[in-house]
């Protein structure tokens, strides 16, 4: 980001930065470089999805596993796939063989400056039981690819909320050759 002096901080916590440029408020994160969002098939085919309730929506949400750049001090220069190896095995206790990024783009462009990359991890192997770490309670659902569409309809139903990202990893997955 430029911190070009038509740049005002209205507000600074310890995760996100409130400032105006010109006529516009966005946020931008204080320590971490973007946010990596990952696309991992078992084997088995099966999709790795992750489920935690997210305290600003108020309610649980079916996401894909996902985590911060570079967020903390001895993660700080880490490559984007190395981080996505990480989390996956923090959030799912998978362990994961190749990492390679599919794409990246805006979180929410009106929103925050944020990037995400979408990864693909290959090579699973089972490690751990995975749940997150620092007091995070993830669930992890290994769902049949063939089944995904039908399963998230019925947790949408259930009353969660879905990760609209997912669709973009499942195109991906989907791809002979991904």
């Amino acid at each position: 980001m430029n911190d070009s002096p038509e740049i005002e901080e209205l507000h600074r916590g310890r995760f996100l930065r409130l400032v105006r440029d010109r006529h516009w408020e966005y946020v931008t994160r204080v320590n971490s470089s973007g946010a990596g969002f990952i696309a991992a098939l078992t084997d088995a085919g099966e999709v790795v999805l992750v489920e935690q309730y997210r305290l600003p929506l108020h309610a649980r949400t079916i996401e894909l596993p996902a985590g911060m750049i570079g967020d903390e001090a001895a993660f700080q220069d880490e490559s984007i796939e190395a981080s996505a190896l990480r989390e996956l095995e923090e959030e799912t206790g998978f362990r994961g063989t190749h990492a390679q990024i599919l794409m990246s783009g805006p979180v929410a462009a009106g929103l925050t400056s944020e990037m995400l990359h979408l990864v693909r991890i290959r090579g699973l192997q089972r490690v751990g039981a995975g749940g997150g770490v620092d007091g995070e309670d993830i669930t992890v659902h290994l769902v049949p690819l063939a089944d995904v569409d039908g399963w998230l309809r019925r947790k949408q139903g259930d009353g969660l909320l879905i990760e609209p990202r997912i669709y973009a990893a499942l195109y991906f997955l989907s791809r002979d050759g991904c």
